[in-house]
């Protein structure tokens, strides 16, 4: 239901749009009682300066409180730990000032008892019917677990699992493939069904996991980037901030001065 809102706010005709982000809110909120029922999936607004406006329970939960009024004017940097909440901040930013529309964004966020767990986010500009933005609206949805009914899970476990062996050097489509037995388009499609996630997602999400894990030691960041299976540093901080907000240094950094970090499950 929130895609399809999402899709509609962005793409409604000018005259169907807003006047103003706060006539937007007033609408959204009828339907707040609907949005707090939903336990897997933090739902915003935003103003044009990255604040909230309204948010459903999961996402004050995730916040660490107990009512929304607290969350209310406040940016994911003000609310978040340090390293995660300037990294969403940030990415509000680009789609505020930028009008950057994010569809299926892999990333590591706070699941309910404060742990990181991963996620898929969305997040649209919205638009006035001058066509200036005046906000945004988004989504993080938990990432599900794997749909062990499929037809072909067993062929995909196997390619899932050949990733998390070997996702510290090169991983092809060609070898992902030949462990499927299927072609790129059909092993595109059903690991989208199983396991939610592209093939290339899927090895992107190994690699960081196992990132996070080394950033919490010592471990200079050149050789956690091999480590990871990433050729050269630059290319492990691009694909990490992609996927966090932040530069792998700056995480490190960041949790850090958070203290001990919670125990990491995977999701």
């Amino acid at each position: 239901m929130m895609q399809t809102l999402l899709e509609l706010v962005d793409g409604a005709s000018a005259p169907h749009r807003p006047e103003s982000i706060e006539e937007l809110v007033s609408g959204l909120s009828l339907f707040l009682p609907i949005l707090d029922a939903v336990p897997t999936a933090a739902i915003f607004v935003k103003d044009l300066q990255a604040r909230y406006l309204l948010a459903n329970r999961t996402l004050v939960q995730r916040c660490g409180l107990k009512r929304l009024a607290p969350l209310l004017g406040k940016t994911s940097a003000e609310v978040f730990p340090t390293h995660l909440g300037p990294g969403y901040t940030e990415q509000d930013r680009r789609v505020l000032k930028q009008g950057v529309i994010l569809q299926d964004q892999l990333e590591l966020h706070l699941f309910g008892s404060r742990e990181p767990g991963w996620c898929l986010t969305h997040k649209r500009p919205i638009r006035d019917r001058r066509d200036a933005i005046i906000g945004l609206m988004g989504i993080s949805v938990d990432l599900p677990s794997a749909s062990g009914a499929h037809p072909a899970y067993r062929r995909l476990a196997a390619v899932e699992a050949h990733i998390r062996r070997h996702f510290g050097g090169p991983v092809t489509m060609q070898e992902l493939t030949r462990i499927a037995g299927m072609s790129v388009a059909q092993l595109e499609r059903y690991c989208k069904r199983v396991f939610h996630l592209t093939p290339r997602q899927m090895i992107h999400k190994a690699r960081l996991e196992h990132a996070h894990r080394l950033l919490l030691t010592d471990m200079p960041i050149t050789e956690i980037a091999m480590r990871c299976g990433y050729t050269d540093h630059s290319a492990f901080t691009r694909q990490f901030k992609m996927l966090t907000g932040l530069a792998p240094r700056r995480y490190r950094e960041a949790a850090g001065r958070a203290g001990p970090p919670p125990a990491y499950a995977p999701a």
